[in-house]
């Protein structure tokens, strides 16, 4: 990158996606760049095509991103901040066309299940797409007035397509949290909310060891927010854990806590420490 470009972030999916949402509302200054695989956009970083990678990992009404989780301890980068998008779905269609004309929808599966209602509604069937801004972007190729896309409005904006219904998911809180990743750590205290410290553990294999492991959280007064097993290595054995605090690791019960850790488990790798965003309050 030369000295006078702007820097850019990386992101899965094409350009209108809700992670390229998610790039636009963190990141305003920098360029976002699309990538096809979540790998692809952790390599963009590596190999210094991006500074950032800009990575979903759950959704309030889908659940946890599948593979996220064991992709971060492999990626090399460090969790630098979050950020949380309300997913808004609306219909979009070749310009000019009437509502009464849509005999179908397509988007991601995800996508289509969060607006059953909707779709039940209008009499609507469902096409799986690949992925959401994919769909649109297919929509408005094709030209046909009979078939919608269920995307960002973004999306409706990149790829000239007209909303025709606006919001229409089931859920009223619908909201996709993501990472921001960085090549470099950064453990400085920031933000107005409090800190995160993200980290993956993998537990002894004793008797409850998880139950112990986990007493001395319980015990300094320090709040888990999310404790997820993931398998690794081809195991049916979950031994592996994803965990988020509150807190710094230098405050004095998050160190006594993580202290205590150590002695249940055989792994610990912290994922990254960055401030909390004021949307989980």
């Amino acid at each position: 990158m030369t000295a006078d470009a702007p820097a850019r972030v990386a992101f899965q999916g094409e350009p209108g996606a809700y992670s390229h949402e998610a790039c636009r509302s963190a990141r305003p200054d920098m360029t976002p760049v699309p990538c096809r695989t979540f790998e692809d956009a952790i390599e963009a970083v590596r190999k210094g095509d991006a500074e950032l990678a800009m990575l979903p990992v759950e959704n309030t009404t889908y659940g946890r991103v599948a593979d996220i989780h064991s992709l971060l301890p492999r990626s090399g980068l460090h969790i630098i901040e979050e950020a949380f998008v309300r997913v808004h779905i609306n219909l979009l269609a070749v310009p000019g066309t009437p509502m009464d004309h849509i005999r179908s929808a397509k988007s991601h599966t995800v996508l289509l299940g969060q607006c059953r209602k909707f779709l039940a509604q209008h009499g609507i069937s469902r096409i799986t797409g690949a992925d959401t801004a994919g769909s649109a972007k297919e929509v408005a190729l094709a030209g046909d007035p009979s078939v919608a896309a269920l995307a960002s409005e973004l999306a409706g904006e990149i790829y000239g397509l007209d909303v025709l219904a606006r919001h229409i998911e089931d859920e009223g809180n619908n909201t996709t949290r993501f990472l921001l990743m960085s090549p470099e750590a950064d453990y400085s205290r920031r933000g107005d909310h409090g800190m995160i410290t993200s980290f993956v553990f993998e537990v002894r294999n004793i008797p409850a060891a998880l139950y112990k492991a986990m007493g001395g959280f319980a015990t300094n007064g320090v709040n888990m927010t999310k404790l997820e097993s993931y398998m690794v290595g081809g195991s049916f054995t979950a031994t592996q854990f994803y965990a988020d605090i509150e807190g710094h690791p230098e405050d004095p019960a998050v160190r006594r806590a993580m202290e205590e850790l150590e002695y249940f488990t055989n792994m610990i790798e912290v994922l990254g420490v960055y401030p909390a965003q004021d949307a989980r309050t």
